[in-house]
């Protein structure tokens, strides 16, 4: 257990984000008093204070009685992070201290510095979009944020990459992601809605109608917004019977239109799911992207996460998707996962490069509060930070030799090792909707159970978050709800 007292400051969720960075999987609370701590645990005491208008920021670790180290910032104004915001910076420098100090005492690498938000790359394109020379991007990343200068040339890398590939963002227009919650099994890390099809197979077709009477509905909010990506996730889309899928996409362009659509995404996700039929009918409704999603190419650990495939069975369904001729493939892979080290990796990376996709999602694995592996984690051993860290060296590698660049990143909370999820592709094979919602510049539109809808305020920059409810039979019953939800926020756009 680690107690934290604040002093000066309330900066309760960020302080105790950072500190997870250190103590991984490892209790934190924050304490009221400072006579609540327990002698025998660790106390980390953050303060902040005010001498003649000059911020003092400190920090202090005890074990026990015993302060083992402490870490003072008197000069709060030299940070430079291009930001007018006082609370922003002294948050910052809040954060600076704490880092300061846990770094001295622990071996556990923070290659992300300070950062704890999922999505690094808006600090770049804040910066980008004042006119901030790429040099001293790097040197606000390094020296402010404390990132590794591999961390720090790996976002701006990317943040170049999305402005290039999306251009200049149309206020107009709008992304579509709708929420399948089916898949044929629940995988052991996974924390998305993905109800058993063979359980719930029988709230298929009214989930469907009400999922399209969602997408009819809300077309009156827009006014004279036009649609630019679709994105339908899940869960496992494929895992719908053709005809119920087919019918959704076709609702879609029905009610958006088809001509104006940039690029329509479709997860095929699990090979157990894909059928000539289902792949036909996909390409026949001029979907060009999928994704076909493995995880890891060894049958060994297939078997223990959940899946009923073989590394066969994705090979099979990979080179019949490019028989019927998609114009493009992701596949996802999946770095940590429980039994799996570098050699595991090489072999699916071997696998992999074979198949020769157009794009690879990279994910380190994240141990996530709704998953089996969370509930059942004493079961497994996690895979060592340096150890990940070299396998994540491996997927680059080969990245690099399928002649792909990474061109967007996001992170996670509990994510193995404080790393990161990046996704790779050939020059103009980037997926658009992937770094639309990691850019957080457009309205992402979502339907469908559990689908989150972020409405952006250009202006403000600001974005407000609409969620669905989650639970498939709550969604069914409350879909007009759903759709009101999304009535509020829109009447406030101009």
């Amino acid at each position: 257990m680690i107690f934290v007292y604040l002093e000066g400051h309330d900066f309760r969720y960020e302080v105790k984000e950072l500190i997870k960075v250190f103590y991984f999987n490892t209790d934190i609370e924050i304490i009221e008093n400072k006579a609540f701590f327990d002698k025998q645990s660790f106390l980390i005491v953050s303060s902040l204070s005010y001498t003649e208008n000059k911020a003092i920021v400190n920090t202090k670790v005890f074990r026990g009685k015993e302060l083992i180290v402490s870490d003072t910032i008197d000069e709060v104004t030299e940070i430079d992070i291009k930001e007018n915001n006082k609370n922003k910076v002294t948050k910052l420098a809040v954060k600076q201290s704490i880092f300061n100090a846990l770094t001295e005492i622990n071996s556990i690498k923070a290659p992300w510095g300070v950062l704890t938000g999922i999505r690094p790359t808006k600090i770049v394109h804040d910066l980008l979009d004042k006119g901030i020379e790429k040099n001293e991007i790097m040197n606000i990343l390094i020296k402010e944020y404390r990132l590794h200068e591999d961390k720090a040339n790996l976002t701006l890398d990317i943040a170049l990459v999305e402005k290039k590939v999306i251009g200049k963002i149309d206020d107009n227009k709008f992304s579509l992601y709708v929420n399948i919650p089916f898949c044929p099994t629940r995988c052991l890390y996974c924390s998305f809605l993905s109800n058993p099809i063979g359980k719930y197979g029988d709230l298929v077709d009214i989930y469907t109608d009400k999922l399209i009477y969602e997408v009819h509905s809300i077309k009156a909010l827009l006014k004279n917004k036009t649609i630019d990506t679709v994105y339908i996730g899940g869960g496992t889309p494929t895992s719908l019977p053709v005809k119920s899928l087919e019918k959704i996409i076709k609702n879609i362009y029905e009610t958006f239109g088809k001509d104006c659509i940039r690029e329509f995404t479709v997860e095929a996700g699990r090979p157990d799911t894909i059928t000539e039929d289902m792949l036909l009918m996909l390409h026949d409704n001029d979907i060009k992207r999928i994704s076909i999603n493995p995880q890891t190419m060894c049958e060994k650990t297939l078997s223990l996460i959940g899946r009923n495939h073989t590394p066969q069975d994705i090979i099979d369904a990979y080179r019949l998707a490019k028989d019927v001729g998609f114009e493009t493939i992701n596949m996802d892979i999946i770095v940590g996962l429980p039994g799996e080290g570098p050699e595991e990796i090489k072999a699916t990376m071997n696998e992999i490069i074979k198949l020769n996709p157009d794009n690879l999602t990279v994910h380190t694995m994240a141990i996530k509060r709704a998953s089996k592996l969370k509930k059942s984690l004493g079961e497994y051993s996690l895979t060592a930070q340096n150890t990940i860290e070299e396998m994540l060296g491996i997927t680059r590698s080969y990245s690099e030799r399928m002649d792909m660049h990474p061109y967007y990143m996001y992170r996670q909370k509990q994510i193995l090792g404080n790393f990161e999820n990046v996704g790779y592709s050939r020059i103009g094979r980037e997926c658009i909707y992937n770094i639309l919602i990691m850019e957080e510049k457009q309205t992402i539109l979502a339907v469908g159970a559990g689908g989150v809808t972020k409405i952006c305020y250009p202006k403000e920059n600001r974005i407000e978050r609409v969620p669905n409810v989650k639970d498939l039979k709550e969604y069914i019953n409350r879909v007009e709800e759903m759709i009101q939800r999304k009535e509020y926020y829109f009447k406030t756009l101009t």
